[in-house]
């Protein structure tokens, strides 16, 4: 649902609030509001969060936190998760708003936990098919889509400058360049954990 006719600059975004905890991304200029999460992923998400605890310290993982990037029309997503380098933490260290900027280092990890769709659906080519160009844009080393309803969990690798995939469903252990100790399979992750 489109929220504004007037085209609004990515700092003009940022400071926008309308009173509401309404989620936006700016898609060409324009206010775009998000879809509400289904419980499921927001389970997931939780999910990987705990998971990862014991890995990275806490303040390198993220929730609601965006990362600015560049394509034909968006310019800042908000991923599900994100895992932070610590100079990333340093970066971000007493910004006004939780946004990684161009000129910060990129997030370590970003995971995406998809809504329903089909090929040709926004939901669907904006997680399969934008974000992994903005990411890998962006340099960002891996990238998870996480999608309950095909279940199945792919890890995309940046190898150069474009993603390779790895699908895992079931029992398939994740494998993951930046957790190689991760003991996890698709089939948890997909269960949140149950």
């Amino acid at each position: 649902m489109t929220q504004a006719t007037q085209k609004l600059t990515f700092e003009e975004y940022l400071a926008y609030d309308d009173g509401t905890d309404t989620r936006y991304e700016l898609v060409d200029g324009v206010l775009v509001e998000m879809p509400t999460e289904s419980e499921i992923n927001v389970l997931i998400s939780n999910f990987l969060l705990a998971t990862l605890l014991p890995l990275v310290s806490y303040f390198r993982l993220r929730q609601k936190t965006e990362v600015k990037v560049s394509s034909r029309t968006v310019t800042s997503r908000c991923p599900d998760l994100m895992v932070l380098t610590e100079a990333g933490v340093i970066a971000l260290k007493g910004a006004r708003q939780s946004v990684v900027q161009p000129e910060m280092p990129t997030p370590q990890l970003v995971v995406e936990v998809v809504s329903p769709g089909e090929p040709g659906d926004d939901n669907y080519d904006r997680d399969y098919i934008e974000k992994p160009k903005e990411y890998a844009q962006r340099e960002i080393p891996e990238y998870w889509i996480v999608d309950p309803i095909r279940a199945v969990v792919s890890v995309l690798t940046l190898q150069g400058k474009s993603y390779k995939v790895k699908a895992f469903r079931g029992g398939d252990r994740i494998q993951s360049e930046q957790f190689k100790q991760l003991d996890l399979t698709a089939q948890q992750i997909l269960n949140a954990g149950v």
